[in-house]
This record gives C-alpha cells, structure tokens and sequence, in this order.
C-alpha cells in the first residue's frame, strides 16, 4: 500500500478536525430545545474519539458528563443517519431524527466509534464489536483480519453499520492496546501494519478499508457544502 494513499487520508482526517476549530470560532447560536423548520424541536450533540456522546454545548466534555444509559445510546444511534435535512449542515454533518425532533450531531472524526470487544461465551459464536457505548445492544462482526491503522495519525478503523459510510473510528485506549500486536513490513511504521495478531492467530490484514474512509470524508465535504445530493 503507497504511503501517499494514506497520507491523503491523513489530510482529508486533519481537515475535518480543522473544520472542527473554525465551528468554534463561528460560535454558531442555537438554542438547546428551540423550534426550528415545521416546529420541529432542536437539539444538537457531539461526538468524541472515544465515542462518547455530548451535548454539544456542554462545558465540560468528560467521562462524568456524557451520556451513559445503554438503552438512550442504541435508540440515538440507531437512527443515525446523514444530515439531509438541509439545516446545520455545515457544523452538523449527520443528524439522529427521533419522530418530529431533530437531533443535529458533529463528531471529532467519525460518529461511530468503537469502544468494546465482546467475547462469546460460547467459541462457536462470532467475536462482537460494540460501539459508541451500547454494549451488545450496538454490534457488528469483528474482523481482525479488516482493521486499518493510518500510520500518520496511529487512528486505527473497522468496518461499521452501512447506513453512515460503513466504517469507523476504534477509541483511543482500545486502539492502544491493538496497536501492540501490530508486525510492519519492510518500510516500518511509515506504512500501515502488514499483520494483526488476535487471540493467539496471526492475520495479514487487507487495508482495504481504506476506500470506505475516503469515500466517508468525501462524503462529510460534500454534505457540509451543500452538495449532497451530487454525491
């Protein structure tokens, strides 16, 4: 794999957290609740790299401040779709409709993160990966053999629900760990990682994830100009 490919990546990852800053300096007003287009109330929400869900306006963003219940978090991200809804595009790329609410979300790289690796009990079931905190009640199949590790920024990813780009961020503590049982190729660490040793089996892993990322932060620009309906 060509490390001009995956600094590219790096860029298009880069610029979406830039895009973050300049919200910021925006300081784009809303209300928390208000009524917007046809009443629909308002709300708006952020996502961390550890997949921790905000209130966007909360000033203290932090373990203590985030939203926990298992139950909330599969009801929100359950309905996570693309902002399509033509408002708070620009800041607010996807959006968690809930009946005549709109749920308007922004995230520090993708809005699904994965933050657990379930186990079966049973070695005949298949190894989970939960994410954005809903332990089993928000799944896919974990695929060793399919995580990714961009070698400029050491954010590693996986395969995720299809209906936000099929793919997602592994939080940071998680992928600190992984990293561990990472074997480079010939050109060290300034490619990504060739093989992914996982319960005691090596495996060569595809890096062909690569294309989902790009087409997802293709897609993110596109959304925030305006443009989604070109994509």
């Amino acid at each position: 794999m060509k490390l001009a490919k995956f600094s590219k990546l790096f860029e298009f990852s880069r610029d979406l957290r830039f895009n973050q800053a300049l919200f910021h300096c925006r300081r784009l007003h809303y209300v928390q609740g208000q009524y917007g287009t046809n009443k629909r109330r308002e709300y708006f929400y952020y996502i961390d790299h550890h997949g921790q869900l905000f209130l966007d306006d909360a000033r203290m963003k932090n373990f203590t401040s985030c939203f926990k219940e298992t139950k909330f978090l599969h009801f929100f991200f359950s309905r996570l779709k693309y902002n399509d809804s033509g408002s708070y595009n620009e800041d607010f790329p996807y959006m968690s409709p809930c009946g005549r609410e709109r749920n308007y979300i922004r995230c520090d790289d993708l809005p699904i993160v994965f933050t657990k690796i379930l186990q079966p009990e049973d070695p005949s079931e298949p190894t989970l990966f939960s994410y954005c905190g809903a332990n089993e009640l928000l799944t896919v199949p974990f695929h060793p053999e399919k995580i990714c590790m961009l070698p400029e920024s050491g954010r590693i990813y996986h395969p995720g629900p299809p209906e936000t780009g099929g793919v997602g961020l592994v939080k940071s503590s998680l992928a600190i760990e992984m990293s561990k049982s990472f074997e480079f190729g010939d050109s060290g660490e300034y490619d990504p990682p060739t093989h992914f040793t996982w319960a005691e089996e090596k495996y060569e892993l595809k890096n062909d994830i690569v294309e989902l990322l790009r087409k997802e932060y293709d897609r993110v620009d596109l959304i925030r100009s305006g443009k989604e309906n070109n994509f």
